[in-house]
């Protein structure tokens, strides 16, 4: 098959291995980290957790440091990427620790989300610089299976690392705090892989690394305003953008409903409640890979446009089909589909991303796509606690998401007409 032998070559390349390997391990360490927040807000059993509760544990987590995108930007496109994921993965590996310690101390909830809020702002540089770091160890021809690889296969370490958390929470007697100091070990972890790689590998050009922060700084707004200009003269990665905008609200929506049905619809104990969340996850997960698989040779067919068009057709059709019954079997169908079309579409805009947009500016723009990223979700998370119930069973939130897929589907049916 050719995808297999383009990710044999792919794997064979040392520098390739390297940067997946940072990935990997710094992913792993997000998922296990994640699914510690979660369980500490969502399942704890003093907590009587509620959408708003849950959509207000997003806001502070995600919306504060989603902020931080564009100055990550202007700051990737002049620091060595190598040496933010070096010192960055440092610096998550003590905050994580401070955050277990704040949770043995069971200190009051704006504190803990103040920690775990250091700690994932500095993954705002760590995943825009990966993703703005993979053009540089791959040739333009394969880009499109090294982002099917790359991206999804950080998608399953984090998901690996969320079943990890699982299995030291249900083992484990001081459980979250536990958790989260097994995700400041991956952290470490991280930091050292990236040493395998030389200082200069990953760019940006040396004309362009302002050595002082004082002077990247100084240009952020300049920077900011650049890297908008540029999106805005490349017709193709904004309408990519948008389309993933969309897709991650719906995916948000979801996330939110099946977190509420794990909780009160579908389990009687936080323990039960757990194993089903984990088995979503899991099954997901299984999405994710189908679409790592899957979406070369579907882009290499009908184009990106045509590979995202296709996952939201799909996904409009397939929500209310599956979602209406709020029964798991169902959802749980639901959760692999909507895994594969949200894994697919994320695959389509990297590569219309990396490919349309230049080397001097990919930092700033992936920033920027990762503030649409994390905003998108926070946003789903605020209409669905104004939607849901207790117990998560909503009619018309299921078809609001159904309807977002088909304005999707007509944004990018009208890029193709455009192009044709």
């Amino acid at each position: 098959m050719p995808v297999v032998r383009d990710l044999r070559v792919l794997l064979r390349l040392t520098n390739f291995r390297r940067l997946l390997a940072v990935r990997l391990l710094s992913q792993c360490a997000d998922g296990v980290y994640q699914v510690a927040l979660a369980t500490y807000v969502v399942f704890s059993p003093e907590k009587q957790t509620s959408p708003a509760a849950i959509a207000s544990a997003m806001a502070v987590l995600l919306l504060p440091y989603s902020l931080i995108g564009p100055f990550a930007g202007v700051l990737l496109d002049r620091w060595r990427r190598r040496q933010v994921f070096l010192y960055g993965n440092l610096l998550r590996t003590a905050l994580a620790c401070g955050t277990a310690a704040l949770m043995l101390a069971s200190v009051p909830d704006w504190l803990f989300y103040a920690s775990a809020l250091s700690v994932t702002a500095v993954n705002r540089f760590v995943l825009a610089g990966l993703s703005a770091s993979l053009p540089r160890v791959v040739d333009a021809e394969r880009l499109v299976v090294a982002n099917s690889l790359s991206p999804t296969a950080g998608t399953l370490a984090a998901t690996l690392g969320g079943g990890l958390a699982f299995v030291v929470r249900f083992v484990s007697a001081d459980s979250d705090a536990a958790v989260v100091a097994l995700g400041a070990v991956l952290y470490l972890c991280a930091a050292l892989a990236s040493l395998r790689m030389p200082r200069d590998l990953l760019g940006p050009e040396p004309e362009l690394v302002q050595p002082r922060l004082a002077a990247a700084l100084a240009s952020t707004a300049h920077g900011l305003m650049s890297g908008l200009r540029h999106v805005g003269e490349r017709r193709a990665a904004a309408h990519a953008l948008a389309a993933m905008t969309l897709v991650r609200f719906c995916y948000g929506a979801l996330t939110v409903a099946v977190l509420m049905l794990c909780r009160y619809a579908w389990s009687s104990t936080e323990s039960e409640g757990l194993a089903l969340l984990g088995l979503a996850l899991a099954v997901s997960g299984a999405g994710f890979f189908a679409a790592a698989v899957i979406s070369p040779w579907v882009v290499g067919r009908f184009g990106p446009f045509g590979w995202m068009t296709a996952c939201a057709g799909a996904a409009t059709f397939l929500t209310p089909a599956l979602g209406l019954s709020f029964e798991p079997a169902p959802l749980l169908i639901a959760a692999f589909a909507l895994g594969l079309i949200t894994q697919g579409t994320k695959i389509a805009t990297d590569t219309v991303v990396q490919t349309s947009v230049d080397d001097g500016y990919r930092g700033r723009v992936f920033s920027l796509y990762d503030v649409l990223y994390n905003v998108a979700f926070v946003g789903a998370a605020g209409v669905a606690a104004l939607m849901l119930p207790p117990d998560g069973r909503s009619v018309p939130l299921v078809l609001l998401v159904a309807g977002v897929y088909g304005a999707t589907t007509l944004l990018l049916l009208g890029r193709r007409r455009q192009q044709s």
